[in-house]
């Protein structure tokens, strides 16, 4: 067993693997088509499962992808148990990822601070080219 690999995120990297599969194949939803499941965080003892997801859309359909998801967890905990081998399945609880939100955001931010520092240096170069 690697040392920098923990079982939990082990177990964690099968489970975002088969919830991915659940999603597209058992899930019947419209809603469900853009769903991309970025991390899952489990707990020590395995209990319990946060499920980081990430959509296309705003903030009402986030909220009702969430909804559906949260609802159809039982289902997707009782699939998840006949396909892994495990003795405790996780509970699972769907949560949005807001990280790929913020890093375009932080990425949009720098890409405006580097414009307006190159748009002050040319203001720069030509302040200083008039004057001599």
């Amino acid at each position: 067993m690697p040392k920098g690999f923990p079982r939990t995120r082990r177990i964690g990297e099968q489970i975002r693997r088969e919830l991915a599969q659940l999603i597209r194949s058992e899930i019947r939803d419209p809603r469900m088509v853009m769903v991309s499941i970025t991390t899952v965080e489990v707990t020590r003892d395995l209990a319990h499962a946060k499920v980081y997801v990430t959509m296309l859309g705003d903030s009402t359909a986030r909220a009702e992808l969430l909804s559906g998801l949260n609802q159809a967890a039982p289902m997707l905990r009782r699939e998840l148990g006949k396909r892994m081998h495990i003795r405790t399945v996780p509970q699972l609880m769907f949560l949005y990822d807001e990280v790929v939100e913020q890093g375009a955001r932080l990425s949009s931010l720098i890409s405006a601070a580097v414009a307006a520092d190159a748009a002050r240096h040319r203001d720069d170069e030509t302040d200083s080219e008039e004057s001599q």
